[in-house]
C-alpha cells in the first residue's frame, strides 16, 4: 500500500484520500492489485466512519478484501464493535455476514467471542442464517460465546435460535464431540446450564442432556471429572432435575436389561448380570484412561513438555539419591579380620564378611548379584532422564550451560558410585555400564521411534 494512502486511512482524512486520488488516479486500484491490507482495514482498525464510508463509495470492492490474518473489514469491525462501520458495510449486501476468515470464521463468530452483543444483532437481522455456520473446528457462534465466557452473547443467540425455530442447533457437536452444554458444565458455568434446563427460553427437552462426546462423556460425566470448589452442587442438581444420565447411569442399565429378558432363569441371569457388572467397570476405566491419555489437538505439546520435565528432574533425583545410599547402607567400619569377628554393627541379616572397609556398600559384600542389579537398573533410570532432559531442552537458551551441569552431574554419580563399590571387579563393572548405556539408550530409541 502507498504509504501516504496509509497515512490518510490511519488519520481518516478524507480530504487528503481525494486529494490523492486526483493527484494519483489510479492509486485505489492499486492498493488492491498489490494484496494484504488494504485503506478500509486500515480505516476500520482506527475507527474512522467517513473515511471508510468514503472509501466503500469509491471501491466498493474493498469490502470483500482479507488482509495477512484472513480477515475482511466486516469480521475487524464485528470484533471491536463498531456498530455504525458493520452497518455501513452491511448495505453493499448481507453476503458480507458470509464471509469465511481464517478457521472459516464468519463476522458473527468474532462478535460472539468478543461478546458485541449489540452487533450480533445486527448481524442477525441482515442474515439469520449466519448463525447455522461453523468454524474448521465445528464451532457455531453458540460454542464460541460458552468458550469465551460471553453469556450475554449466547443468550442474544439463543433467542435467535427460538425465534426462527432452530433450538437444535443447541446439540450440535464440535471437532470433540462436545455440545455446548458439555462446554458449560466443564467450565462450571452455572449461569450457561440454568439458561439451557430451566425451561424459560427453551424447552428444556430440546436440550440433549444424554450426549456423549468423543470421549464418551456426557456432561454429568464432565462435572465428576473436572471437580471445583463451588458450582457443582448447583449444576449436578440442575442436570439430574433433567434427567441427565452418566456412563455410569448408562452402563448399569445393560445389567437391567439383561436380567429381565425372557428365558432365562435364575443362574443365567445371575451370570449375565455378573458378566454386565464386569463390562461396565472395564468400560468406565476405558473410558477414564481414555480422558487422561494424551491427545493431539486437544492437549497442548507445551505442557506435555512441562510435565515430562518434571518427570525426568525426579527420576534423576530419586536415582541419583540411590547413589549416595545404596541398599542396606554403607559400612561404618574397617575390618581386615578373616575370622569374621566383626562386630554387630557391622552385620546384615546376621552375616558378617571376612573384609570390608568403611565407606563401602555393605550389599556389595553381602550379595554380589543384587548389587549388580542394583547398579544396573539404577543407572538406566539415571541416564535415561538425563537423556530426557537433554532432549527436552534442545534449544532452550544457556543450552551449553545446561549440558555442563548434567555432564558435571553425570560425574559425580560416577565417582560417587565407584568410591562405594567394595571391589575392583565392581569398579571395572561400573565403568564399563555408565559409558556403554549412554550409546546403547540413544542407538535403541533411535530405532524405537523409527
Amino acid at each position: 500500500m502507498d504509504a501516504r494512502l496509509f497515512e490518510a486511512a490511519r488519520t481518516g482524512d478524507v480530504n487528503y484520500l481525494h486529494s490523492l486520488c486526483r493527484d494519483v488516479p489510479l492509486i485505489l486500484e492499486a492498493a488492491a492489485l498489490q494484496g494484504g491490507e488494504t485503506p478500509l482495514h486500515v480505516s476500520v482498525v482506527a475507527g474512522h466512519l467517513d473515511f471508510a464510508c468514503e472509501l466503500l463509495k469509491l471501491r466498493p470492492a474493498f469490502a470483500e478484501e482479507m488482509n495477512p490474518d484472513g480477515l475482511a473489514p466486516l469480521h475487524i469491525a464485528s470484533a471491536k464493535g463498531s456498530l455504525e462501520i458493520v452497518r455501513e458495510l452491511l448495505k453493499l449486501g448481507p453476503q458480507l455476514c458470509l464471509l469465511k476468515g481464517r478457521e472459516r470464521r464468519i463476522p458473527l463468530h468474532y462478535s460472539a467471542i468478543k461478546g458485541r452483543v449489540q452487533v450480533m444483532k445486527e448481524l442477525l437481522s441482515a442474515c439469520g442464517s449466519s448463525i447455522e455456520e461453523v468454524t474448521a473446528r465445528g464451532e457455531t457462534a453458540l460454542h464460541l460465546a460458552v468458550k469465551n465466557s460471553q453469556f450475554e452473547a449466547l443468550t442474544v443467540l439463543v433467542d435467535q435460535l427460538k425465534k426462527t425455530n432452530k433450538e437444535s442447533l443447541l446439540n450440535c457437536k464440535d471437532s470433540q464431540g462436545d455440545t455446548i452444554l458439555h462446554l458449560a458444565v466443564g467450565t462450571k458455568q452455572y449461569e450457561v446450564v440454568d439458561l439451557l434446563l430451566n425451561g424459560k427460553i427453551v424447552h428444556k427437552d430440546r436440550v440433549d442432556v444424554n450426549a456423549v462426546n468423543q470421549r464418551g462423556l456426557t456432561p454429568l460425566d464432565i462435572l465428576s471429572i473436572v471437580p471445583s470448589e463451588s458450582g457443582d452442587r448447583e449444576i449436578r442438581h440442575i442436570l439430574t432435575g433433567a434427567d441427565a444420565p452418566s456412563i455410569r447411569v448408562v452402563s448399569e442399565s445393560q445389567d437391567d436389561h439383561c436380567a429381565a429378558a425372557d428365558g432365562l432363569d435364575n443362574r443365567q441371569q445371575a451370570r449375565c448380570s455378573r458378566w454386565g457388572r464386569i463390562f461396565r467397570v472395564n468400560y468406565e476405566k476405558n473410558q477414564w484412561l481414555d480422558y487422561l491419555r494424551f491427545k493431539k489437538g486437544r492437549d497442548s505439546a507445551n505442557d506435555a513438555r512441562s510435565t515430562l520435565l518434571v518427570v525426568a528432574t525426579l527420576i534423576t533425583t530419586a536415582t541419583y539419591q540411590a547413589v549416595l545410599q545404596p541398599p542396606g547402607g554403607l559400612w561404618q567400619d574397617d575390618s581386615d579380620s578373616l575370622s569374621g569377628t566383626a562386630d554387630n554393627s557391622s552385620t546384615l541379616n546376621g552375616i558378617a564378611p571376612k573384609t570390608h572397609k568403611a565407606g563401602k556398600a555393605v550389599l556389595g559384600n553381602l550379595n554380589p548379584g543384587s548389587y549388580i542389579t542394583f547398579l544396573l537398573f539404577n543407572s538406566l533410570g539415571f541416564f535415561a532422564s538425563i537423556q530426557m532432559i537433554i532432549c527436552l531442552t534442545m534449544g532452550f537458551p544457556l543450552h551449553t550451560e545446561l549440558m555442563t551441569a548434567l555432564w558435571a552431574l553425570v560425574i559425580t554419580y560416577d565417582t560417587s558410585m565407584g568410591a562405594m563399590t567394595p571391589n575392583s571387579f565392581f569398579n571395572c563393572f561400573f565403568v564399563a555400564l555408565s559409558a556403554a548405556l549412554p550409546v546403547l539408550m540413544g542407538i535403541i530409541t533411535l530405532r524405537a521411534r523409527r
